[in-house]
C-alpha cells in the first residue's frame, strides 16, 4: 500500500492504524501493550485539530510498533522519529511504515532515553509518549516520571498517557518542570490478556492523556 491521498476523516485514519502489527515478544519488564488503534486515532486527530501535526517535527517517545509515528506521518507530519529501547518492535514499526509508503518519513531510532541519545538536538515541535505507567511491581516504580522529564526536554509541545489515578501527581509534576497543562483527554483503555500474571481476558484501565506547554526552560539536575 502507498500512501498518496490525504485522510480527510478520523474513521480511515483508524482503519489504517488497524493494520500495524502490535509486539511480536511483549516484555514485562517495560510493561508494553499495544496502544488501541481508536484511542492512537482521537489522540492523533486532536493533535492534528490543534495544529500540532501537519508539517511538523513529531516524535513517539517509546514508540513500540510505531502507532503514533506512522499516524503522524499519515497526517502529513513533516518528518517523525520513532524512538525505543526494543529492537525487535523497532523491526515491526520499520516494516509497517514500508508497508503503508511512510518510510521515508519516519527515523527509527533505538535506544534508552537514559542515555544520551542527542533526542533534544533534533527540534522536535510535538511529542507523544504511552510511557510505562509503573504500576506493575514488575515495572521500576516512577518509570513514568522519567519520560514527563526528557519528554519536556525534548519538546515544547507533548501529549502523554497516565494512569487516571496519577493525575494529581503528574499535574503537579509537569508543572514543577516547567510545562502548562492545556488539555485533558480520557479514555478507557483495554489491557488484553498478555503475561501469565493476567486473570482476566481484558481488564479496562481509566487513562488520562495531557496535552502540555512547556513555557520555560527547565534545569533537573540542578
Amino acid at each position: 500500500m502507498c500512501m498518496k491521498t490525504r485522510i480527510l476523516k478520523k474513521r480511515h485514519l483508524e482503519m489504517l492504524l488497524e493494520s500495524i502489527p502490535g509486539y511480536v515478544s511483549p516484555r514485562v519488564s517495560l510493561e508494553q501493550y499495544r496502544t488501541p488503534a481508536p484511542i492512537a486515532a482521537d489522540v492523533l486527530w486532536l493533535a492534528y485539530n490543534l495544529g500540532d501535526i501537519s508539517g511538523k517535527r513529531v516524535m513517539d517517545l517509546a514508540c513500540g510498533t510505531g502507532i503514533f509515528a506512522i499516524g503522524a506521518a499519515i497526517l502529513g507530519a513533516g518528518k517523525v522519529f520513532g524512538v525505543d529501547i526494543d529492537k525487535e518492535a523497532l523491526q515491526v514499526a520499520e516494516e509497517a511504515a514500508e508497508q503503508i509508503g511512510l518510510a521515508d518519513r519516519i527515523q527509527f531510532i533505538e535506544g534508552d532515553i537514559r542515555d544520551d541519545l542527542g533526542l533534544s538536538n533534533l527540534k522536535i515541535d510535538t511529542l507523544i509518549q504511552n510511557p510505562p505507567f509503573g504500576s506493575q511491581r514488575r515495572v521500576k516504580r516512577g518509570a513514568d516520571r522519567l519520560f514527563i522529564e526528557r519528554s519536556l526536554e525534548i519538546s515544547q509541545i507533548v501529549y502523554s498517557f497516565h494512569m487516571l489515578g496519577s493525575e494529581d501527581f503528574v499535574k503537579r509534576y509537569f508543572k514543577k518542570i516547567g510545562g502548562r497543562i492545556t488539555h485533558r483527554f480520557y479514555y478507557k483503555f483495554p489491557i488484553p490478556r498478555t503475561y501469565e500474571f493476567h486473570r482476566d481476558d481484558v481488564r479496562m484501565v481509566d487513562v488520562i492523556v495531557f496535552r502540555v506547554f512547556r513555557v520555560r526552560d527547565h534545569n533537573l539536575t540542578g
